[in-house]
């Protein structure tokens, strides 16, 4: 079977729980989960769920029936990165003192096209978007600086073409 990677959107009621048993459905097939997010999305009282995993089509068409079958679930789609525009962001945070002594590590920000977010006596914080082989690299020149601190985002994404969820909703609402 030949792995692709997926970014599935799942579109649900706000319920306590249901990243539990969402998440049970990859563990019982021994899928890992390279990343999750949830937020509030285009539609008012409904969650959005961004979750990337690497398996075959057919995986993800059984996955993605499974993932349906939980009540408070509306609706569940797969793409492909080729199908979406999809960013992830990272936060490092880093000696300040390295920041106004060291020409290269202005040089990285400068290339990286990270922010500075926060700058005081002892650290100073980045934020940067991208794609994950971006952020990856930012890292890797700044490991050997001595990173102080470093969380990474899981992938938000949205679709180029359109969904249909707000139409969808709108005849089951009606």
């Amino acid at each position: 079977m030949k792995t692709k990677l997926y970014t599935v959107s799942i579109y649900t009621e706000n319920n306590v729980g249901l990243l539990n048993r969402i998440s049970a459905i990859f563990q019982r097939r021994k899928i890992n989960v390279e990343s999750i997010n949830t937020s509030i999305s285009e539609i008012e009282g409904v969650s959005r769920w961004s979750v990337v995993v690497a398996i075959s089509e057919e995986q993800i068409r059984k996955i993605i029936g499974q993932i349906e079958k939980q009540v408070e679930v509306i609706k569940a789609y797969y793409h492909t990165d080729e199908e979406t525009i999809y960013q992830e962001s990272c936060l490092l945070k880093v000696k300040s003192d390295l920041l106004f002594e060291d020409l290269q590590i202005q040089n990285i920000i400068k290339e990286s096209a990270a922010r500075i977010i926060t700058v005081n006596r002892n650290f100073f914080v980045l934020e940067k978007s991208g794609r994950k082989s971006e952020i990856e690299l930012l890292y890797r020149e700044l490991k050997p600086f001595g990173i102080m601190q470093f969380v990474h985002s899981g992938r938000i994404a949205v679709t180029k073409d359109e969904l249909k969820i707000s139409n969808l909703l709108k005849a089951v609402t009606a």
